[in-house]
């Protein structure tokens, strides 16, 4: 099953809730690609031998990866981390994350600055591009266990919104901006 994404109400409820509006309005795939984010279903019981998941690591060059787990019994700070991840923010490098147990929610803007809300669940791997305004919570559940994948040395740091002048920022508008009307690549 692929990944579910809908627009986002306007509530300022427990953000671990879904936020449907109603009636829902869903996102379809070809719609987050428009927004640079891309997505794979992949086998998360098997993902330290996935054929697959290796493809993806050697041709975007991911050769750092590790795990994280995030709920209240297994990290540090939890309440503080969680309330950081969902302050509205960028990075100047992709975010991607490979969800392997539990689910949660990643919110990207697009581009009339609407919130998607993209629900993650074991098996998902999303790549937020550099520069996409998003945030992340857990959904009710609260847990899940991530693998993240970066480029050379793990740099998380969030640049708060706003940031319409960092370079990540302005190269992902300049790159969105020349979508428009272009057909999309298969993902």
């Amino acid at each position: 099953m692929a990944i579910e994404a809908w627009f986002m109400d306007d509530s300022l409820e427990d953000p671990r809730l879904p936020h449907h509006r109603h009636p829902k309005e869903l996102v379809p795939l070809d719609h987050l690609a428009e927004l640079g984010v891309l997505y794979w279903r992949l086998n998360p019981n098997d993902y330290e031998n996935d054929e697959e998941l290796r493809n993806i690591r050697e041709a975007r060059g991911y050769n750092y990866m590790d795990l994280l787990n995030i709920c209240p019994e297994k990290l540090e700070n939890y309440e503080e981390k969680l309330k950081n991840f969902y302050t509205e923010h960028i990075h100047a490098d992709e975010e991607i994350r490979y969800c392997l147990e539990g689910s949660g929610y990643f919110d990207v803007r697009d581009k009339d600055d609407r919130w998607i809300r993209i629900w993650i669940k074991a098996g998902d791997l999303i790549i937020l591009p550099a520069g996409i305004y998003h945030r992340f919570t857990l959904d009710t559940n609260n847990y899940v266990k991530l693998m993240r994948l970066f480029v050379g040395e793990p740099v998380w740091t969030a640049y708060n919104r706003p940031q319409e002048d960092h370079p990540a920022r302005k190269e992902y508008i300049n790159n969105l901006t020349q979508k428009i009307g272009m057909p999309l690549a298969a993902y």
